[in-house]
């Protein structure tokens, strides 16, 4: 099974660092790993290919011009970009767990896409981790348990596994609070379903759109909480100010028993 591990940023290369580390890192290395680049200068670019000179897995940089929050439309040409079967969408501010990469792929099964959880690292602690290049993806239950006590990470409960036939499928037509930084889903249902929807700009509510949109073609929701966790390094408040535009389409879909995205996918020259 080919996959791509599709990593959104926007001008934060200390992040995207200490979240490509954790990529040279995985359990499974078998993956393509696609920095979706919302514009960033040329500080990000030069994170990026100081990776492509030295890691241990192929690395591609798929960028447009910065014409404001546009994370939909270059997910969309990250995915065009690869002609991986299976596709990771991780943010690049979410360091992966050591097996995030390979408990994806071994849940993945046909007729269902994957959705995990993060962990909240507090603004201190993600500054000592930039910082210093704290290896997060390495850290022991010991250690966050240590960051925990000190109130720096929100709760440890994404670090334990159960077994995988225990919850995984109890809540197969869920989408809110599904989010795109811990994501995975098979490249054919995305494409039935035209992508993300690029009509979504600014902050708020594209991967509900595309769940939704998921549901409705009769994949459903399977859970890798208690397996496959990130760690959110943190930053500051987004700009909401499309919040309200946004959530008129997502009503506007919810009322509609449309599938296929607006604006998406098919605006591209597949791989």
């Amino acid at each position: 099974m080919k996959t791509a591990v599709i990593v959104t940023t926007y001008n934060r290369p200390d992040a995207l660092a200490c979240v490509l580390e954790g990529y040279c890192h995985q359990s499974d290395r078998e993956f393509v790993l696609v920095v979706a680049d919302d514009g960033s200068t040329e500080e990000t670019a030069a994170v990026i290919q100081s990776f492509q000179r030295r890691g241990p897995v192929p690395l591609l940089h798929v960028w447009h011009e910065d014409q404001g929050f546009r994370a939909a439309a270059i997910r969309n040409r990250a995915v065009a970009a690869t002609d991986a079967d299976y596709i990771v969408f991780t943010d690049g501010d979410c360091v992966p767990s050591r097996r995030f990469v390979e408990t994806h792929k071994a849940l993945a099964e046909a007729g269902y896409f994957l959705s995990s959880h993060r962990m909240l690292l507090s603004e201190r602690l993600t500054n000592r981790a930039l910082r210093n290049s704290l290896p997060l993806h390495q850290w022991s239950w010991i250690d966050w348990a240590g960051q925990w006590m000190k109130r720096d990470v929100n709760r440890l409960l994404p670090l334990l596994r159960l077994p995988d036939w225990l919850f995984r499928k109890w809540a197969p037509n869920r989408w809110e609070g599904i989010k795109t930084c811990n994501l995975s889903v098979w490249r054919h249902d995305l494409v039935c379903v035209n992508g993300l929807d690029e009509s979504y700009e600014g902050w708020g509510l594209e991967d509900s759109d595309l769940v939704i949109r998921l549901l409705r073609t009769g994949v459903k929701h399977k859970s890798a909480r208690l397996a496959a966790p990130v760690f959110h390094l943190w930053h500051p408040e987004q700009d909401r100010s499309a919040m309200a535009e946004n959530q008129a389409r997502l009503e506007a879909l919810l009322r509609s028993d449309r599938v296929r995205a607006v604006k998406g996918l098919d605006r591209y020259q597949m791989a």
